[in-house]
Parts: structure tokens; C-alpha cells; sequence
């Protein structure tokens, strides 16, 4: 799988890993930090609004595989878990 696409839509996506913890995770609910930045899996920088992660939270934090969906013009539209 590749980790990163576009379609006739100029809908792009980005996979790539993430492993925050509880206590971390404070920091973006409590709009301290207001972007996540990462790397992709093949080490391409990815940013996007770190409210995008309010439904991936468990009691461990946010930890797995993800897909950012985002515009050509760099607009992030939602995040998804892989697997």
C-alpha cells in the first residue's frame, strides 16, 4: 500500500503512525498545542489540526496506523485508523 494517493477529486491521502499518550493528549484538548506534526511512512512531514484526533482517544491516548484525507491545496478533511 502506498502512503499517499490522489483522486480525480483533488483528494489526497497520507498514512503515517501515531503514539500519544493521556498525558500528552491534555495538551491538545486543552488547545495548549493546536497542530499535530508528524512524519509519513516514507518521512514526508505531515501537519494537520489537532482536533482531528477527538475521536481516536482511548483511555491509553492515541496510538495505530492513520490516513489524513486532505485537499490538493493542503486542507486536511478527516483522519481515519488503519486496521
Amino acid at each position: 500500500m502506498s502512503d499517499i494517493s490522489a483522486d480525480k477529486n483533488n483528494q489526497c491521502q497520507i498514512v503515517f503512525d501515531l503514539s500519544i499518550s493521556p498525558i500528552e493528549y491534555q495538551q491538545y484538548y486543552r488547545g495548549e498545542i493546536k497542530w499535530v506534526i508528524t512524519n509519513s511512512l516514507d518521512g514526508r512531514k505531515v501537519q494537520f489540526p489537532a482536533n482531528l484526533l477527538t475521536q481516536h482517544v482511548t483511555h491509553e491516548g492515541i496510538h495505530g496506523r492513520f490516513v489524513l484525507h486532505y485537499l490538493a491545496s493542503g486542507k486536511a478533511l478527516k483522519l481515519d485508523k488503519l486496521g
